[in-house]
């Protein structure tokens, strides 16, 4: 008897931060670009052209829809929708993501195109502070304009520990519970210009500070 292959378990598209996760029967979990998913499309007319498909930096899944018990397609914000994702073809991207990703940089640089990566505006976010960090941080609100390198919420924790070391364990992801724009949000969730952050302690009991 061959082996069962992989299949989704769990599918959810995170529109904001622009991800694909999958969370297959084999216990893999993939997080998938949607820039990624529109480059590697598996639709003919796609992996036909020998050039690689430029200036997605900035794509988006619109929805979803199911093939089946086999597969989904994705409909992209750019009109794409003629590629159909088996099971098989999500897991082989999930797992060769790493190597496909660079193979894909080599041939941009071979033909001259350079990805659009870097904030074109400022992008000024709203702080909300809750629980004891307000006694800890004597505020309840900032406002914070966001450095290039901070893109998500990931970034934005790892930027408050460095900024003040003192202050470092208070902003331990296991702390912390976040929301964007009153939304749950996960670590890979995007920040953009006018988004507001609350940052919820997990714990009633504040870890201790120099100043404690």
């Amino acid at each position: 008897m061959s082996k069962e292959s992989p299949y989704p378990v769990e599918i959810s598209l995170h529109k904001k931060s622009r991800l694909l996760s999958l969370r297959f029967s084999d216990g893999a979990s993939f997080e998938l670009p949607c820039e990624y998913l529109r480059v590697f499309s598996t639709a003919a007319e796609v992996k036909a052209d020998p050039a690689p498909v430029t200036g997605k930096e900035n794509v988006n899944i619109e929805k979803i829809e199911p093939q089946g018990q086999y597969a989904i397609r994705p409909i992209f914000d750019d009109g794409h929708d003629t590629g159909i994702f088996s099971w098989k073809s999500l897991y082989d991207l999930g797992k060769n993501y790493p190597q496909n990703w660079q193979d894909y940089l080599a041939r941009l640089k071979a033909v001259g195109y350079e990805r659009n990566t870097d904030p074109s505006t400022e992008r000024r976010i709203k702080i909300l502070y809750f629980s004891w960090l307000v006694n800890k941080l004597g505020k309840q609100t900032e406002e914070m304009i966001l450095p290039p390198s901070v893109t998500n919420i990931e970034s934005l924790l790892k930027l408050l520990r460095v900024r003040k070391s003192d202050y470092a364990a208070m902003f331990e992801d296991k702390l912390i519970q976040t929301t964007v724009n009153k939304q749950f949000s996960e670590s890979f969730t995007r920040l953009e210009d006018g988004d507001e952050v609350a940052l919820i302690p997990t714990s009633p009991t504040p870890p201790a500070t120099p100043n404690a």
